[in-house]
């Protein structure tokens, strides 16, 4: 509900844009929640809307020039009918520059950081009123708190984003998170348990975990991990599906891996970010283990969850990255069985030791190398989904195809893209956020196709 100090919100249209991280996705659900509860409503072209918010993310450059292109663009925009259209950077972007966004954005009217999401309704109701063209700023020390305590307004019925941490204790030399998001905070299991309850009773069927490390999970309050207490907490909710993100290898103990293997609703998926295959890159890194040691972790998780799909992040052409190095990374990719990565170029973060390192390495030999590795990683998902070539898989209904609203595409248990046809007198509206058990007849690089067996429970 309004307060008196943001009745100018009331009516406002609004519009959100969302770069980057599931944790960024869920974000914006907090702040979709909060402009909801002060009248604003929600459009879908920031063209009509008198509000464009941006939720940012600075892990890598491009992030930066999309920000800095889209939100310049609502300069020619056309005038919303109320007159003034308000453009507001929220995340790590906004909390890494604050009000040195004017250089790259000169009509952005608000900035709010990471922990200042609440602050949002203030800062544009003083946007509103205020036409003399001042910033309107609050980018307070990052790990502040927790912005599960505000209202949501969830993209999906089906599914809900749950933080269970921010922040992240680690400093990969490569990476901006921990200064944009604070150190490792976590929530108390009885909160988050607390959380799930209601999101089960409210129709959720999956709930993805979320934190910079899950894995890391519960240390700063209980003096040591216990992120897999909490899976077998969560799993006894009632939920159907859970997923969790980020997990780094360092942190992924014997323990998490028999809740993993144990709770049914823990799906037999998981991404495990290795970013390169040569031990002496990782030490650059400061990833905090090596490459036997991951390959171990790998051989662990198979033992005991053998059917378990591995997706990766990989970056290529980090500062003193040899073509020896590069080979390691592909003989890593091929021995680890991933089915699937996210391979990125290496992109320098101002602020981090990395961008200090000096690389003469040519951009022509990081892109041939990046070419090889994404051929390589095409093939192995490809050969991966082969495998569930004539199986039942379930599916998560998430709706029509954006190529072909006819056909409907979802998410197995192993998270592979499935598209398939509903039976005859099944609407996509009701069909959207039930399982469908489909036989897999084709297994194509990215997707699987099938037929729906059965009804839709």
């Amino acid at each position: 509900m309004a307060s008196s100090d943001t009745q100018v919100l009331v009516g406002k249209t609004y519009s959100i844009k969302t770069f980057g991280c599931q944790m960024n996705m869920h974000d914006s659900e907090r702040v979709s929640g909060l402009l909801d509860s002060c009248g604003c409503i929600e459009v879908a072209s920031p063209d009509d809307a008198d509000i464009v918010v941006y939720m940012t993310c600075c892990v890598r450059e491009n992030a930066d020039q999309r920000l800095y292109g889209q939100a310049s663009a609502m300069v020619s925009a056309p005038t919303p009918p109320s007159g003034r259209r308000v453009v507001a950077v929220g995340g790590c972007i906004a909390q890494r520059d604050g009000e040195r966004l004017r250089a790259h954005i000169p009509n952005v009217d608000v900035v709010f950081g990471t922990s200042a999401l609440a602050s949002l309704p203030r800062l544009l109701s003083e946007a509103f009123g205020d036409q003399s063209g001042a910033i309107e700023v609050d980018t307070e020390e990052p790990g502040t708190g927790f912005s599960t305590d505000l209202p949501s307004h969830r993209a999906e019925r089906y599914h809900a984003w749950v933080p269970i941490m921010s922040g992240c204790n680690n400093f990969c030399t490569y990476c901006i998170v921990p200064y944009v998001r604070g150190r490792e905070r976590s929530r108390t299991i009885e909160s988050v348990v607390a959380e799930c309850r209601l999101l089960v009773a409210d129709g959720v069927r999956e709930i993805c975990l979320l934190g910079q490390n899950v894995n890391s999970y519960g240390r700063n309050i209980y003096g040591e991990p216990r992120f897999a207490e909490l899976l077998r907490a969560v799993g006894e909710t009632g939920i159907e599906r859970i997923r969790f993100t980020s997990s780094n290898p360092k942190d992924l103990s014997d323990e998490t891996i028999a809740a993993m293997a144990e709770v049914p609703a823990v799906m037999p998926h998981l991404h495990l970010a290795v970013q390169s295959g040569s031990t002496r890159v990782l030490k650059a890194m400061n990833r905090s283990y090596t490459r036997d040691e991951y390959l171990a972790l790998v051989g662990r998780l198979r033992a005991a969850i053998p059917d378990i799909a591995l997706s990766t992040d990989i970056i290529v052409g980090f500062p003193g990255e040899t073509e020896e190095d590069f080979q390691e990374t592909l003989s890593l990719v091929h021995e680890a069985g991933f089915s699937s990565a996210f391979t990125f170029i290496y992109s320098p973060r101002p602020g981090t030791p990395a961008a200090k390192m000096v690389d003469n390495t040519s951009h022509e030999v990081i892109q041939d190398r990046f070419d090889r590795l994404a051929e390589q990683v095409a093939q192995q998902a490809h050969d991966a989904n082969q495998e569930d070539l004539g199986q039942l898989v379930g599916v998560l209904v998430e709706g029509p195809s954006k190529r072909d609203d006819s056909v409907m595409v979802g998410h197995s248990e192993k998270n592979r893209t499935v598209h398939f046809r509903l039976p005859e007198g099944v609407s996509a509206q009701d069909a959207v956020g039930k399982i469908a058990r489909v036989r897999v007849k084709e297994a194509r690089t990215w997707y699987l196709r099938g037929t729906v067996e059965g009804d839709l429970t």
